[in-house]
C-alpha cells in the first residue's frame, strides 16, 4: 500500500513534463511571423554550373492561411501575383488580364521552392503533431499532412528550444522519399517584437546540384482587409506597397 503514493508522484510527474508538440509548433508559428504582416523576400535560384536567378517578391499574409506575393523583379515576371487560399492557389498574368490555377508542387519562380514554399501558411493550418521528442539542444517534431492536398505528406522539424523557431526541415512524401531539406539560418530582429530567421536554403535530392535561397527583410506588423486576398483584387496589389 505505501507504494501507491510513489507511484502517483510518478505518473503526475511524467505528465506534468510531457512535450506538448502541437503548442510547440503553434509557438513557432508566431514566432516565425505575426498573423497579420507584410514583407520583402529575395529568392536567388544557383544552378549546377553556378548561375543564378533571382526574383523579388513583395508578400503580405492574414490569418493562417491567406497570403499574396508580388513580384518586383526580374522584369519578366514583375507584376505577376500569386494568392493562397487555404488549399487553393492562383497565379495573376498581367499580359493576360487573368488568373489561372497553380498547384503546391509546381513552382512559379523554376526553383527547388515549390509554391507551399513560396505561400507558406502556418504549420498548425496544415499539420498535425503525431509525436516530439526532445534531443539536447532541440525538440524533434514529427508531423503528419491534415489531408491530401498538402506539399508534403510528412515533416520532420527540428526546434531550437530557446528560441523556439525551426532549424532544419525534412520534407517526406507519402511513400516515404525525402524531397527536400530547408535550413533557417541568421536569426534577425525585425523589430515588433519579430526575432527570427533571415534566410531559409534549400536543396533536395531529385534536384542535384541546385539550391535555392530564401531572404527576408522588412518583415513588419500591417493589417489587411480580407478583399485583398481575392481574385478580383489580385490587379491592384502594388497599390498597397507604402
Amino acid at each position: 500500500m505505501k507504494t501507491w503514493p510513489l507511484l502517483v508522484l510518478s505518473l503526475l510527474s511524467s505528465s506534468a513534463f510531457a512535450i506538448d508538440g502541437t503548442q510547440i509548433l503553434q509557438k513557432v508559428d508566431r514566432n516565425l511571423e505575426p498573423e497579420s504582416y507584410e514583407s520583402y523576400r529575395q529568392l536567388t535560384d544557383i544552378q549546377p554550373d553556378g548561375s543564378k536567378k533571382v526574383s523579388v517578391l513583395y508578400t503580405m499574409k492574414k490569418g493562417r492561411d491567406k497570403v499574396v506575393a508580388l513580384f518586383l523583379a526580374p522584369a519578366s515576371d514583375k507584376g505577376r501575383v500569386t494568392l493562397r487560399d487555404g488549399d487553393n492557389m492562383w497565379l495573376y498574368i498581367p499580359d493576360v488580364g487573368r488568373s489561372i490555377r497553380i498547384t503546391s508542387l509546381q513552382s512559379v519562380t523554376g526553383s527547388v521552392f515549390n509554391n507551399a514554399d513560396i505561400l507558406r501558411i502556418d504549420y498548425t493550418a496544415e499539420y498535425n503533431v503525431e509525436a516530439a521528442e526532445e534531443e539536447k539542444d532541440a525538440y524533434l517534431l514529427s508531423l503528419k499532412a491534415k489531408t491530401g492536398e498538402v506539399a508534403y505528406d510528412r515533416l520532420k522539424m527540428w526546434v531550437d528550444k530557446r528560441a523556439l523557431l525551426p532549424l532544419t526541415i525534412e520534407a517526406y512524401a507519402a511513400s516515404g522519399l525525402l524531397l527536400k531539406t530547408l535550413r533557417f539560418k541568421d536569426i534577425k530582429d525585425f523589430g515588433g517584437g519579430i526575432k527570427r530567421p533571415a534566410t531559409l536554403e534549400t536543396d533536395s535530392p531529385l534536384y542535384k546540384g541546385y539550391k535555392s535561397v530564401m531572404q527576408w527583410s522588412g518583415l513588419k506588423k500591417r493589417d489587411f482587409p480580407d478583399e485583398i486576398f481575392t481574385l478580383n483584387y489580385l490587379p491592384r496589389i502594388e497599390e498597397l506597397r507604402k
